[in-house]
C-alpha cells in the first residue's frame, strides 16, 4: 500500500512516500522543510509565521516527494493508494495548510484520505526505517522482526516528550489508548528550550543542552525531581523551569566547565523523572513493550536510561525511533495511516475538520 503522508503541525512541513505493509515500512521519498532558521531569532515558534511559511514550502514539497517517487518507481505507480495529514493536535496556522492540501489532492487525485492525529503519530515512529528503495520493494530491507508492527505485544506503554507534549499513554492495540498521565504546566522539551534561551542558546535549545551535558557533572547541581514521588503519572517541569532561573541568578556561571555541569545537572533532573515514571507505570500495567516517541526521544541520556531500565524487566522490550524520525516528519504519518487504511477508516474530504487539542485518546 503507497501512503502519502504530510504533517504540518507545528515548523516543520514535511511529506514522505511510503510502501507500506504488516512487516515493513519502506520509506521510497520523503521531504522536510524545516523553519528552525526563521524562528530562532525569535526564541521559539511564531504561530503566524510558521502558517505563513507552511502555506509556501507545503506545495513544492508535495511535488518534489511525488517526482522522486515516480523517477524511483515508474509512472505505472502515479498516484498514492492512501492520503494522510496530520489534523491535530498542533497549531492551527500549520494543521489548516496540510490538511487543505491533502484535502484537495484527496478530491482532484480520487484517493481516500486519513485524518491523522500528531501524536498517535510519534507512537508508530518506532516502526519507520531509514532505509529506501530503488526500484521495487525486493531492494528493501525489512524492519527486524522485533520492529515489525505484526509482531507488537501489547499492553504497550508509550512515553511521548516533545516540546508540547509529555504524557505517558496505555496502547492496548492499534488504535486503542488510555492516558495514564500528562503534564500539568510545561512539557519536557519545553524546559529543555526555555532554560536553553536562559543559558543563551540559540532556538532550539534542548539538543545544546543534551551536547554540553555529556561532558558535565550531573551531581554538579541538586536540582528538583518534580513529582517524582507522586502517587499519580502526572508530570510538571515549570518549577524544574524556575529553579534553573533561580540558580542562575544567584550563582552565575563563570566557565565552560560551570556551564556544562549546569547542563548535565538540569537534563539529568528530567531523565530522572521521566525514566521513574514510566518504570512504575510498566510495572503496574505489565506491560510487554515500551515506545518513547517525540522530539525529545532523540536525547541520547533519555534513550541510555531507558535501555538501562529495561534490562530490569526482561519480559519487556523498549522500542525507540530513528534519530530522524524523532522529529515530526511526514513518514510516521504515512506509517500510523496504514493501520487505520487496512480497516478502512478512511475520512471523506469534505468531512475533515482540523482540532489543535484533539487527544489521541479521546474516543
Amino acid at each position: 500500500m503507497y501512503i502519502l503522508g504530510i504533517e504540518s503541525s507545528c515548523d516543520d512541513t514535511s511529506v514522505a512516500l511510503l510502501d507500506c505493509s504488516d512487516d515493513s515500512f519502506v520509506v521510497l521519498a520523503e521531504k522536510t522543510a524545516s523553519q528552525v532558521d526563521v524562528h530562532k531569532k525569535y526564541g521559539g515558534v511564531v504561530p503566524e509565521l510558521a502558517g505563513r511559511m507552511h502555506a509556501e514550502n507545503i506545495l513544492p514539497v508535495v511535488e518534489e516527494v511525488m517526482n522522486e517517487w515516480r523517477e524511483k518507481m515508474g509512472e505505472q505507480h502515479a498516484l498514492p493508494d492512501v492520503i494522510a495529514a496530520t489534523t491535530g493536535p498542533g497549531l492551527i496556522t500549520g494543521l489548516l495548510v496540510g490538511a487543505e492540501v491533502a484535502k484537495n489532492l484527496s478530491y482532484f487525485w480520487n484517493v481516500p484520505m486519513i485524518a491523522m492525529n500528531h501524536i498517535e503519530g510519534h507512537i508508530h515512529s518506532v516502526f519507520v526505517s531509514q532505509q529506501t528503495t530503488d526500484n521495487s520493494k525486493q531492494n528493501a530491507i525489512p524492519l527486524s522482526v522485533d520492529r515489525s508492527p505484526s509482531s507488537l505485544t501489547f499492553p504497550a506503554l508509550c512515553l511521548i516528550v516533545s516540546g508540547g507534549h509529555t504524557e505517558l499513554v496505555l496502547m492496548r492495540d492499534f488504535g486503542e489508548y488510555d492516558l495514564l498521565g500528562k503534564t500539568r504546566d510545561d512539557a519536557a522539551g519545553e524546559a529543555f528550550d526555555k532554560v536553553g534561551k536562559l543559558l543563551g542558546f540559540e532556538y532550539p535549545g534542548g539538543p545544546k543542552i543534551s551536547k554540553l551535558a555529556t561532558d558535565g557533572n550531573t551531581n554538579a547541581i541538586q536540582f528538583p525531581r518534580p513529582m517524582l514521588k507522586s502517587d499519580d503519572y502526572d508530570f510538571s517541569f515549570a518549577g524544574l523551569k524556575t529553579a534553573a532561573l533561580y540558580e542562575l541568578r544567584d550563582r552565575p556561571l563563570q566557565n565552560e566547565q560551570e556551564k556544562k555541569d549546569f547542563c548535565a545537572s538540569f537534563e539529568q533532573a528530567i531523565v530522572d523523572v521521566l525514566v521513574e515514571k514510566t518504570k512504575r507505570a510498566a510495572k503496574e500495567y505489565h506491560v510487554h513493550t515500551i515506545i518513547l516517541g517525540g522530539g525529545v526521544s532523540a536525547n541520547p541520556k533519555l534513550r541510555t536510561e531507558l535501555q538501562i531500565m529495561i534490562q530490569e524487566m526482561p519480559q519487556a522490550q523498549l522500542l525507540v525511533p530513528s534519530p530522524q524520525y524523532s522529529m515530526d516528519n511526514g513518514a510516521m504519518i504515512a506509517a500510523t495511516a496504514y493501520m487505520k487504511a487496512k480497516k478502512k477508516e478512511f475520512t471523506e474530504w469534505q468531512d475533515v475538520v482540523v482540532n489543535p487539542n484533539w487527544e489521541v485518546y479521546d474516543k
